[in-house]
């Protein structure tokens, strides 16, 4: 393993990449472990993490984020679906069980409303004058 790897003790995940939880093995890489979920939305339901232990997406070095793209990717052509979500959650609130950063991939079959992820959209209606604020605010902290 890379000297980049960061594993926890405690973190079922980090688990799961040391072989002490078996899984079904997709895709590994030196810095990126993937395989299906036990618990799937939907046939070939699948996730990717990476091989450094952090809570949020902000927590996790570039290097790995940029491996773990390309094998979301391959699981997602794996799938045979044509249509899938690819969901990462930051946070309690934002429906993050496991604390390590995860990507799933969820295939979403043809004409299926129950299978697959199933959320609303609620959008706002913000004015512009907010917009433009927002914007040079965003700006100034990237």
């Amino acid at each position: 393993m890379s000297n980049l790897v960061k594993l926890t003790a405690d973190c079922i995940f980090c688990k799961i990449i040391r072989g002490q939880i078996p899984s079904f093995k997709l895709v590994e890489t030196e810095l990126t472990y993937s395989f299906l979920d036990i618990g799937p939305l939907s046939k070939g339901h699948s996730l990717i993490i990476p091989k450094y232990c952090g809570v949020k997406l902000a927590d996790i070095p570039d290097e790995f984020l940029a491996d773990a793209m390309p094998v979301a990717k391959k699981i997602a052509i794996a799938t045979g679906a044509q249509d899938y979500n690819i969901l990462q959650n930051n946070g309690e609130i934002a429906h993050q069980v496991v604390k390590h950063v995860h990507f799933h991939v969820i295939p979403k079959p043809e004409a299926s409303d129950k299978q697959g992820l199933v959320i609303g959209w609620p959008t706002q209606k913000p004015e512009m004058d907010e917009l433009k604020a927002l914007h040079a605010e965003m700006l100034s902290k990237l």
